[in-house]
C-alpha cells in the first residue's frame, strides 16, 4: 500500500477512535452542536493545532480543489455557521466543544497525539504540530 495511503487510512481510524471515546464518555447533550462558534478562533479564546499525519488526511481527503487557504481568525470552512470539512475535521475539531469537560479533552488529546506520532514513525514523515492557518495556507494550492 502506498505510504499515504496507509497514512489516510491510519489517521481515519484514529478519527473513528476518537468519535467512539466521545460517544461512550460524553453525553449526547453536552456533545458538539454544531453551532460553528468555536471556529471564530479569536472570538471563542482559542488556536487549533494539527498535525502533519492530519494535514495528509485533510489533503488528500478534500481534494486540491476544495483546500481553501485561511485569512482571518475563522475558519475558511465554516460556512453560515456550519463545517463543510465536518466528515474530515481534524482531531482538535473532534475533541474540543464547548460543553466538554476539559480533563477529558487533556486527556484524549494526549492519546491522540501518541497515535499521531506513531503513525509518523511507521510512514518515516516528520512530526509537525502546527497551527491551523499555517498548515492551511502551506498546502492551499493558490499560496504555492
Amino acid at each position: 500500500m502506498e505510504i499515504k495511503s496507509r497514512i489516510v487510512d491510519e489517521v481515519s481510524q484514529v478519527y473513528e477512535w476518537i468519535d467512539a471515546q466521545i460517544k461512550a464518555n460524553i453525553p449526547t447533550d453536552e456533545r458538539c452542536q454544531g453551532c460553528g462558534n468555536c471556529c471564530d478562533f479569536e472570538k471563542f479564546g482559542h488556536k487549533l493545532y494539527l498535525t502533519s499525519p492530519e494535514l495528509v488526511h485533510f489533503r488528500i481527503k478534500m481534494g486540491k480543489e476544495n483546500l481553501r487557504a485561511m485569512h482571518s481568525e475563522i475558519c475558511p470552512y465554516r460556512v453560515d455557521g456550519k463545517c463543510e470539512a465536518h466528515e474530515n475535521r481534524f482531531a482538535g475539531c473532534r475533541i474540543f466543544f464547548c460543553k466538554a469537560d476539559e480533563d477529558f479533552q487533556s486527556q484524549l488529546s494526549e492519546s491522540v497525539i501518541v497515535q499521531f506520532k506513531e503513525i509518523c514513525k511507521r510512514s518515516s514523515l516528520p512530526y509537525q504540530y502546527k497551527e491551523l492557518s499555517n498548515s492551511l495556507n502551506f498546502i492551499c494550492p493558490k499560496h504555492k
